[in-house]
Protein backbone atom coordinates (compact mmCIF):
# COMPACT_ATOMS: atom_id res chain seq x y z
CA UNK A 1 0.00 0.00 0.00
CA UNK A 2 2.97 2.20 0.55
CA UNK A 3 4.74 1.58 -2.48
CA UNK A 4 0.83 2.41 -4.90
CA UNK A 5 0.85 5.65 -2.03
CA UNK A 6 4.13 7.01 -3.38
CA UNK A 7 3.52 5.96 -6.58
CA UNK A 8 0.18 7.82 -6.75
CA UNK A 9 1.83 10.96 -5.16
CA UNK A 10 4.78 11.13 -7.63
CA UNK A 11 2.64 11.25 -10.99
CA UNK A 12 0.04 13.77 -9.16
CA UNK A 13 2.89 16.01 -8.58
CA UNK A 14 4.07 15.78 -12.20
CA UNK A 15 0.54 16.44 -13.25
CA UNK A 16 0.23 19.66 -10.98
CA UNK A 17 3.34 20.85 -12.22
CA UNK A 18 2.06 20.74 -15.85
CA UNK A 19 -1.53 21.87 -15.08
CA UNK A 20 0.19 25.20 -13.14
CA UNK A 21 3.02 25.59 -15.23
CA UNK A 22 1.94 24.65 -18.72
CA UNK A 23 -1.90 24.30 -19.28
CA UNK A 24 -3.13 27.45 -17.29
CA UNK A 25 -0.56 29.58 -18.94
CA UNK A 26 -1.63 28.49 -22.39
CA UNK A 27 -4.60 29.21 -21.45
CA UNK A 28 -4.79 32.49 -20.10
CA UNK A 29 -2.84 33.62 -23.25
CA UNK A 30 -5.51 32.32 -25.43
CA UNK A 31 -7.95 33.89 -23.60
CA UNK A 32 -5.97 37.08 -23.99
CA UNK A 33 -5.76 37.03 -27.81
CA UNK A 34 -9.29 36.80 -28.10
CA UNK A 35 -10.05 39.44 -26.30
CA UNK A 36 -7.40 41.52 -28.08
CA UNK A 37 -8.63 40.47 -31.54
CA UNK A 38 -12.44 40.88 -30.96
CA UNK A 39 -13.68 40.08 -34.09
CA UNK A 40 -10.78 38.23 -35.12
CA UNK A 41 -11.33 35.72 -32.09
CA UNK A 42 -14.56 33.81 -34.16
CA UNK A 43 -12.21 33.09 -37.22
CA UNK A 44 -9.01 31.91 -34.45
CA UNK A 45 -11.50 29.80 -32.45
CA UNK A 46 -12.66 28.50 -35.97
CA UNK A 47 -9.03 27.53 -36.65
CA UNK A 48 -8.15 26.54 -33.01
CA UNK A 49 -11.57 23.50 -33.41
CA UNK A 50 -9.65 22.07 -36.93
CA UNK A 51 -8.66 18.83 -35.92
CA UNK A 52 -5.51 18.95 -37.87
CA UNK A 53 -4.26 22.15 -35.57
CA UNK A 54 -5.52 20.67 -32.25
CA UNK A 55 -3.22 17.37 -32.56
CA UNK A 56 -0.31 19.57 -34.07
CA UNK A 57 -0.76 21.48 -30.94
CA UNK A 58 -0.75 18.33 -28.77
CA UNK A 59 1.86 16.40 -30.62
CA UNK A 60 4.03 20.05 -29.74
CA UNK A 61 3.16 19.78 -26.41
CA UNK A 62 4.29 16.43 -25.79
CA UNK A 63 7.26 16.81 -27.46
CA UNK A 64 8.31 19.97 -25.40
CA UNK A 65 6.91 18.23 -22.15
CA UNK A 66 9.32 15.22 -23.11
CA UNK A 67 12.39 16.98 -23.30
CA UNK A 68 11.77 19.16 -20.54
CA UNK A 69 11.67 15.76 -18.55
CA UNK A 70 14.41 13.72 -20.04
CA UNK A 71 16.68 16.45 -20.02
CA UNK A 72 16.12 17.30 -16.58
CA UNK A 73 15.72 21.12 -17.32
CA UNK A 74 13.29 21.37 -14.67
CA UNK A 75 13.77 19.10 -11.50
CA UNK A 76 10.42 17.78 -9.94
CA UNK A 77 11.96 16.51 -6.81
CA UNK A 78 14.37 17.47 -4.60
CA UNK A 79 17.47 15.24 -3.73
CA UNK A 80 17.78 14.11 -0.30
CA UNK A 81 19.88 11.63 1.77
CA UNK A 82 18.84 9.14 4.09
CA UNK A 83 21.23 7.14 6.68
CA UNK A 84 21.35 3.00 6.58
CA UNK A 85 23.03 2.61 10.21
CA UNK A 86 24.84 -0.44 11.45
CA UNK A 87 24.47 -2.75 8.09
CA UNK A 88 26.26 -6.25 8.34
CA UNK A 89 29.13 -6.87 6.75
CA UNK A 90 29.73 -9.96 4.35
CA UNK A 91 33.51 -10.83 4.32
CA UNK A 92 34.61 -13.51 1.60
CA UNK A 93 37.53 -15.74 2.23
CA UNK A 94 38.69 -18.85 2.82
CA UNK A 95 37.91 -19.45 6.65
CA UNK A 96 39.38 -23.28 6.58
CA UNK A 97 42.73 -21.99 5.75
CA UNK A 98 42.93 -18.25 7.16
CA UNK A 99 42.03 -16.10 10.00
CA UNK A 100 41.26 -12.77 9.17
CA UNK A 101 41.91 -9.72 12.10
CA UNK A 102 40.61 -6.02 11.95
CA UNK A 103 37.60 -6.76 10.44
CA UNK A 104 34.35 -4.14 11.07
CA UNK A 105 31.40 -5.58 12.89
CA UNK A 106 29.41 -3.68 10.53
CA UNK A 107 29.12 -0.32 8.81
CA UNK A 108 26.78 3.01 8.19
CA UNK A 109 25.46 3.87 4.32
CA UNK A 110 24.50 7.19 3.48
CA UNK A 111 21.83 7.12 0.13
CA UNK A 112 21.79 10.29 -1.78
CA UNK A 113 18.87 10.65 -4.60
CA UNK A 114 15.13 11.46 -4.80
CA UNK A 115 13.03 11.12 -2.78
CA UNK A 116 10.99 8.57 -4.94
CA UNK A 117 14.24 6.38 -5.70
CA UNK A 118 14.86 6.63 -1.52
CA UNK A 119 11.68 4.54 -0.76
CA UNK A 120 12.56 2.10 -3.61
CA UNK A 121 16.06 1.63 -2.16
CA UNK A 122 15.26 1.68 1.30
CA UNK A 123 12.29 -1.15 0.68
CA UNK A 124 15.10 -3.31 -0.70
CA UNK A 125 15.28 -6.66 1.66
CA UNK A 126 19.04 -6.91 1.72
CA UNK A 127 21.58 -4.33 1.45
CA UNK A 128 24.67 -6.18 -0.10
CA UNK A 129 28.11 -4.93 1.70
CA UNK A 130 30.78 -6.91 0.82
CA UNK A 131 34.98 -6.97 1.59
CA UNK A 132 36.46 -9.73 -0.67
CA UNK A 133 39.64 -11.43 0.15
CA UNK A 134 39.67 -13.97 -2.46
CA UNK A 135 43.32 -14.42 -3.42
CA UNK A 136 45.15 -12.33 -0.65
CA UNK A 137 47.31 -13.68 1.41
CA UNK A 138 48.93 -13.65 5.05
CA UNK A 139 49.87 -10.21 6.01
CA UNK A 140 48.61 -6.95 6.46
CA UNK A 141 45.86 -5.32 3.38
CA UNK A 142 44.09 -2.11 3.05
CA UNK A 143 40.63 -3.51 1.55
CA UNK A 144 37.32 -1.43 0.08
CA UNK A 145 34.32 -2.23 1.38
CA UNK A 146 31.68 -2.16 -0.93
CA UNK A 147 28.18 -1.97 -1.64
CA UNK A 148 25.68 -3.01 -4.31
CA UNK A 149 23.08 -0.56 -4.68
CA UNK A 150 19.53 -1.98 -5.66
CA UNK A 151 19.21 1.47 -7.96
CA UNK A 152 21.88 2.66 -10.42
CA UNK A 153 20.27 6.26 -9.87
CA UNK A 154 21.31 6.49 -6.25
CA UNK A 155 24.70 7.87 -4.76
CA UNK A 156 25.85 6.38 -1.90
CA UNK A 157 28.56 6.53 0.86
CA UNK A 158 30.02 3.55 2.52
CA UNK A 159 31.56 4.42 6.23
CA UNK A 160 34.11 3.27 6.85
CA UNK A 161 34.94 2.64 2.91
CA UNK A 162 37.96 0.75 3.70
CA UNK A 163 39.13 -1.54 6.25
CA UNK A 164 43.21 -2.80 7.41
CA UNK A 165 43.05 -6.32 7.80
CA UNK A 166 45.63 -8.97 9.07
CA UNK A 167 45.48 -12.43 7.52
CA UNK A 168 46.81 -15.00 9.61
CA UNK A 169 46.66 -19.30 8.55
CA UNK A 170 44.91 -21.18 10.61
CA UNK A 171 46.66 -23.64 12.70
CA UNK A 172 44.83 -26.43 14.98
CA UNK A 173 45.55 -27.81 18.30
CA UNK A 174 43.75 -30.33 20.53
CA UNK A 175 42.33 -29.76 23.75
CA UNK A 176 40.82 -31.20 26.99
CA UNK A 177 37.53 -30.47 27.57
CA UNK A 178 36.18 -29.96 31.21
CA UNK A 179 32.36 -28.68 32.20
CA UNK A 180 31.57 -25.44 33.81
CA UNK A 181 27.87 -25.58 35.75
CA UNK A 182 26.10 -22.17 35.79
CA UNK A 183 22.82 -21.02 37.17
CA UNK A 184 23.23 -24.09 40.18
CA UNK A 185 20.64 -20.89 42.10
CA UNK A 186 17.90 -21.98 39.59
CA UNK A 187 17.79 -25.55 40.92
CA UNK A 188 16.05 -26.85 43.90
CA UNK A 189 17.86 -25.84 46.89
CA UNK A 190 17.45 -29.74 47.95
CA UNK A 191 18.71 -31.07 44.95
CA UNK A 192 22.58 -30.91 43.80
CA UNK A 193 24.69 -31.70 40.99
CA UNK A 194 26.43 -34.69 41.83
CA UNK A 195 28.23 -35.43 38.42
CA UNK A 196 28.60 -34.43 35.06
CA UNK A 197 29.37 -35.99 31.84
CA UNK A 198 30.32 -35.12 28.21
CA UNK A 199 29.87 -37.15 25.44
CA UNK A 200 33.64 -35.87 24.28
CA UNK A 201 36.67 -35.48 26.54
CA UNK A 202 38.64 -33.68 23.56
CA UNK A 203 38.05 -30.81 20.87
CA UNK A 204 39.82 -29.55 18.39
CA UNK A 205 40.06 -25.69 18.56
CA UNK A 206 41.33 -23.58 15.84
CA UNK A 207 42.92 -20.00 14.88
CA UNK A 208 45.51 -18.12 14.91
CA UNK A 209 48.67 -19.38 16.21
CA UNK A 210 49.05 -16.69 18.90
CA UNK A 211 45.65 -17.41 19.89
CA UNK A 212 46.03 -20.55 20.69
CA UNK A 213 48.98 -19.96 22.33
CA UNK A 214 46.75 -17.99 25.02
CA UNK A 215 43.78 -20.52 25.56
CA UNK A 216 44.28 -21.91 28.78
CA UNK A 217 41.39 -23.82 29.16
CA UNK A 218 38.25 -25.40 26.98
CA UNK A 219 34.74 -25.55 28.78
CA UNK A 220 31.52 -26.84 28.53
CA UNK A 221 28.73 -24.93 29.49
CA UNK A 222 26.02 -26.87 31.59
CA UNK A 223 23.31 -24.80 32.14
CA UNK A 224 20.75 -25.70 34.76
CA UNK A 225 18.12 -23.03 34.43
CA UNK A 226 15.67 -25.39 32.62
CA UNK A 227 16.75 -28.19 35.30
CA UNK A 228 14.71 -26.04 38.42
CA UNK A 229 11.66 -28.55 38.37
CA UNK A 230 13.92 -31.51 37.80
CA UNK A 231 13.65 -34.29 40.48
CA UNK A 232 16.85 -36.69 41.37
CA UNK A 233 17.52 -38.60 38.82
CA UNK A 234 19.20 -39.21 35.58
CA UNK A 235 18.61 -36.68 32.09
CA UNK A 236 21.11 -35.40 29.34
CA UNK A 237 21.39 -31.99 28.23
CA UNK A 238 21.80 -31.73 24.33
CA UNK A 239 23.65 -28.82 22.16
CA UNK A 240 25.78 -27.66 25.32
CA UNK A 241 28.22 -24.90 24.07
CA UNK A 242 31.82 -24.77 24.27
CA UNK A 243 34.21 -21.11 25.31
CA UNK A 244 37.84 -20.99 25.19
CA UNK A 245 39.19 -19.28 27.91
CA UNK A 246 42.73 -17.14 28.70
CA UNK A 247 44.07 -17.93 32.48
CA UNK A 248 42.54 -15.03 33.30
CA UNK A 249 39.14 -16.48 32.58
CA UNK A 250 38.43 -14.06 29.65
CA UNK A 251 37.14 -15.50 26.21
CA UNK A 252 39.62 -16.26 23.81
CA UNK A 253 37.70 -16.10 20.58
CA UNK A 254 38.55 -19.03 18.40
CA UNK A 255 36.87 -22.54 16.27
CA UNK A 256 36.13 -24.83 18.62
CA UNK A 257 35.31 -28.31 16.82
CA UNK A 258 32.67 -29.31 17.78
CA UNK A 259 31.20 -26.40 18.49
CA UNK A 260 28.50 -28.30 20.94
CA UNK A 261 28.31 -31.55 22.98
CA UNK A 262 25.73 -33.31 24.90
CA UNK A 263 26.31 -34.12 28.73
CA UNK A 264 24.91 -36.70 31.13
CA UNK A 265 24.01 -34.91 34.49
CA UNK A 266 23.45 -37.06 37.48
CA UNK A 267 20.94 -34.98 40.30
CA UNK A 268 20.50 -36.29 43.57
CA UNK A 269 19.16 -34.98 46.77
CA UNK A 270 21.57 -35.77 49.86
CA UNK A 271 20.81 -34.40 53.23
CA UNK A 272 21.55 -35.51 56.93
CA UNK A 273 19.97 -35.07 60.00
CA UNK A 274 21.82 -33.22 62.57
CA UNK A 275 21.44 -31.47 66.26
CA UNK A 276 21.66 -27.80 66.84
CA UNK A 277 24.04 -27.15 69.29
CA UNK A 278 23.86 -23.46 71.10
CA UNK A 279 27.30 -21.97 71.22
CA UNK A 280 26.43 -18.69 73.85
CA UNK A 281 28.96 -16.18 73.16
CA UNK A 282 30.00 -13.65 75.76
CA UNK A 283 29.92 -13.71 79.71
CA UNK A 284 26.51 -13.18 81.15
CA UNK A 285 26.86 -10.58 84.31
CA UNK A 286 29.34 -11.16 86.95
CA UNK A 287 28.07 -13.83 89.57
CA UNK A 288 25.10 -15.89 87.32
CA UNK A 289 25.91 -18.89 84.87
CA UNK A 290 23.41 -20.27 82.48
CA UNK A 291 21.30 -22.66 84.07
CA UNK A 292 19.52 -24.28 80.96
CA UNK A 293 18.94 -23.72 77.42
CA UNK A 294 15.94 -24.73 75.97
CA UNK A 295 15.45 -24.92 71.68
CA UNK A 296 12.21 -25.25 70.01
CA UNK A 297 14.12 -27.66 67.69
CA UNK A 298 16.48 -30.09 68.66
CA UNK A 299 17.38 -30.91 65.36
CA UNK A 300 17.37 -30.13 61.95
CA UNK A 301 17.84 -32.03 58.26
CA UNK A 302 20.38 -30.35 55.92
CA UNK A 303 20.57 -30.75 52.01
CA UNK A 304 23.68 -29.99 50.52
CA UNK A 305 26.57 -31.72 48.79
CA UNK A 306 27.97 -35.60 50.21
CA UNK A 307 31.52 -33.58 51.22
CA UNK A 308 29.73 -30.78 53.01
CA UNK A 309 27.33 -33.02 55.01
CA UNK A 310 30.29 -35.73 55.73
CA UNK A 311 32.23 -32.86 57.24
CA UNK A 312 29.07 -31.57 59.76
CA UNK A 313 28.04 -33.39 63.37
CA UNK A 314 25.82 -30.31 64.28
CA UNK A 315 24.80 -27.18 63.22
CA UNK A 316 25.89 -24.28 65.47
CA UNK A 317 23.29 -21.44 66.40
CA UNK A 318 24.77 -18.56 68.47
CA UNK A 319 23.97 -16.71 71.24
CA UNK A 320 24.96 -13.18 72.29
CA UNK A 321 24.68 -13.58 75.80
CA UNK A 322 26.92 -10.41 77.19
CA UNK A 323 25.69 -8.94 80.47
CA UNK A 324 22.65 -10.77 80.61
CA UNK A 325 20.88 -10.74 83.65
CA UNK A 326 17.62 -12.49 83.82
CA UNK A 327 16.02 -15.14 81.70
CA UNK A 328 15.50 -14.73 78.37
CA UNK A 329 14.02 -15.89 75.65
CA UNK A 330 15.68 -15.44 71.70
CA UNK A 331 13.74 -15.68 68.24
CA UNK A 332 17.10 -16.66 66.26
CA UNK A 333 17.65 -17.69 62.40
CA UNK A 334 19.60 -20.46 61.71
CA UNK A 335 22.30 -19.77 59.37
CA UNK A 336 23.31 -22.51 56.87
CA UNK A 337 26.62 -24.17 56.84
CA UNK A 338 29.19 -23.53 54.04
CA UNK A 339 27.88 -26.52 51.67
CA UNK A 340 23.94 -26.38 53.23
CA UNK A 341 21.74 -25.21 50.45
CA UNK A 342 18.40 -26.37 52.40
CA UNK A 343 17.29 -27.22 55.94
CA UNK A 344 13.98 -28.17 57.10
CA UNK A 345 14.55 -25.49 59.95
CA UNK A 346 14.88 -21.76 59.30
CA UNK A 347 13.98 -20.22 62.89
CA UNK A 348 14.15 -21.40 66.23
CA UNK A 349 13.48 -20.17 69.70
CA UNK A 350 15.67 -20.35 72.54
CA UNK A 351 15.23 -19.58 76.21
CA UNK A 352 17.98 -19.24 78.18
CA UNK A 353 17.61 -19.33 82.16
CA UNK A 354 20.66 -18.34 84.92
CA UNK A 355 21.57 -19.49 88.28
CA UNK A 356 24.12 -18.23 90.63
CA UNK A 357 27.87 -19.21 89.32
CA UNK A 358 30.26 -21.74 91.13
CA UNK A 359 33.65 -23.21 90.24
CA UNK A 360 35.46 -26.38 90.22
CA UNK A 361 38.77 -27.63 88.94
CA UNK A 362 39.17 -30.89 87.23
CA UNK A 363 42.40 -32.54 87.41
CA UNK A 364 44.19 -34.55 85.00
CA UNK A 365 42.95 -33.78 81.56
CA UNK A 366 44.86 -35.53 78.23
CA UNK A 367 46.16 -33.26 76.32
CA UNK A 368 45.97 -34.23 72.74
CA UNK A 369 47.31 -32.86 69.42
CA UNK A 370 45.37 -31.59 66.14
CA UNK A 371 46.23 -30.74 62.64
CA UNK A 372 49.68 -32.66 62.34
CA UNK A 373 50.36 -36.14 60.13
CA UNK A 374 50.35 -38.89 63.11
CA UNK A 375 51.76 -41.20 60.51
CA UNK A 376 55.26 -38.88 59.60
CA UNK A 377 55.90 -37.42 63.14
CA UNK A 378 55.14 -38.33 66.99
CA UNK A 379 54.50 -35.62 70.12
CA UNK A 380 56.20 -35.98 73.60
CA UNK A 381 55.41 -33.58 76.20
CA UNK A 382 58.62 -33.30 77.89
CA UNK A 383 57.18 -33.58 81.38
CA UNK A 384 54.29 -34.57 83.47
CA UNK A 385 52.94 -31.49 83.47
CA UNK A 386 53.05 -30.90 79.87
CA UNK A 387 50.97 -34.22 79.35
CA UNK A 388 47.89 -33.82 81.72
CA UNK A 389 46.52 -30.70 83.11
CA UNK A 390 43.98 -28.91 85.20
CA UNK A 391 40.71 -27.22 83.78
CA UNK A 392 39.05 -24.69 85.52
CA UNK A 393 35.26 -24.77 85.32
CA UNK A 394 32.19 -21.97 86.03
CA UNK A 395 28.59 -22.35 85.57
CA UNK A 396 25.76 -23.78 87.81
CA UNK A 397 26.66 -25.74 90.41
CA UNK A 398 24.36 -28.57 89.23
CA UNK A 399 25.90 -29.08 86.30
CA UNK A 400 29.76 -29.01 86.87
CA UNK A 401 29.35 -31.73 89.21
CA UNK A 402 28.37 -33.79 86.65
CA UNK A 403 31.56 -32.75 84.26
CA UNK A 404 34.56 -35.24 84.42
CA UNK A 405 38.39 -34.96 82.93
CA UNK A 406 36.45 -37.16 79.98
CA UNK A 407 33.88 -34.27 79.31
CA UNK A 408 36.69 -31.84 78.53
CA UNK A 409 39.29 -31.63 75.08
CA UNK A 410 42.27 -30.10 75.95
CA UNK A 411 44.73 -29.90 73.11
CA UNK A 412 47.23 -28.05 71.03
CA UNK A 413 47.10 -26.90 67.56
CA UNK A 414 50.44 -27.96 65.77
CA UNK A 415 49.38 -26.79 62.18
CA UNK A 416 52.65 -25.82 60.52
CA UNK A 417 54.47 -27.68 63.30
CA UNK A 418 57.76 -29.62 62.02
CA UNK A 419 60.45 -32.05 64.25
CA UNK A 420 61.92 -29.60 67.00
CA UNK A 421 60.91 -28.38 70.59
CA UNK A 422 58.35 -25.88 71.19
CA UNK A 423 56.08 -24.42 73.65
CA UNK A 424 52.62 -24.21 72.88
CA UNK A 425 49.36 -22.37 73.70
CA UNK A 426 46.74 -24.94 75.51
CA UNK A 427 43.48 -24.88 74.27
CA UNK A 428 40.00 -26.50 75.88
CA UNK A 429 36.46 -26.71 74.78
CA UNK A 430 33.49 -29.14 76.72
CA UNK A 431 30.47 -30.71 75.62
CA UNK A 432 28.53 -28.37 77.82
CA UNK A 433 27.62 -25.15 75.91
CA UNK A 434 26.53 -23.67 79.57
CA UNK A 435 29.85 -23.99 81.13
CA UNK A 436 32.88 -21.85 80.86
CA UNK A 437 36.06 -24.10 80.62
CA UNK A 438 39.88 -22.45 81.33
CA UNK A 439 43.10 -23.77 81.34
CA UNK A 440 45.13 -23.59 84.24
CA UNK A 441 48.12 -24.30 82.73
CA UNK A 442 48.16 -21.74 79.72
CA UNK A 443 51.37 -22.85 77.83
CA UNK A 444 53.06 -26.85 77.83
CA UNK A 445 56.18 -28.09 75.78
CA UNK A 446 56.86 -30.69 73.64
CA UNK A 447 59.09 -32.23 71.03
CA UNK A 448 58.05 -33.25 67.61
CA UNK A 449 60.42 -35.84 66.06
CA UNK A 450 60.01 -38.09 62.57
CA UNK A 451 58.84 -41.43 62.77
Amino acid sequence: MKLLKAIRNFFYGIWRFIDRKIIIPITKLILKLTKNFNGSGRRFEKWLAKPNVLLFVSLFLAVVIFVIVDQKILDFTDNSAEVLKDQPINVIYNDEAYVVEGLPSDVDITLIGSRADLYFAKQSSTHDITIDLTGLKPGTHKVNIKYNQALKSINYEVNPSEATVIIYPKVSETKTLTSDIINQDMLDPKLVIESVELDSDNVTVKGAEHQLEEVSSVKALVDVESLSKQEAGELTLKDVPLKAYDKQGNIIDVEIVPSKVSAKIVVESPSKELPIKVIPTGDVTFGKAISSINISESKVTVYGSKEALENLSFVPLEVDVTDLKEDSTYKLELLKPTGVRSMSVNNVTVDITLGTVSSKDVENVSIKYRNIDDEEYSVQGLSAEDVRIPVSLKGVKEVIDGITAEDIDAYLDLDGYTEGEYEVDVQVEGTDSRVQYTPKTKKVKIRITKK
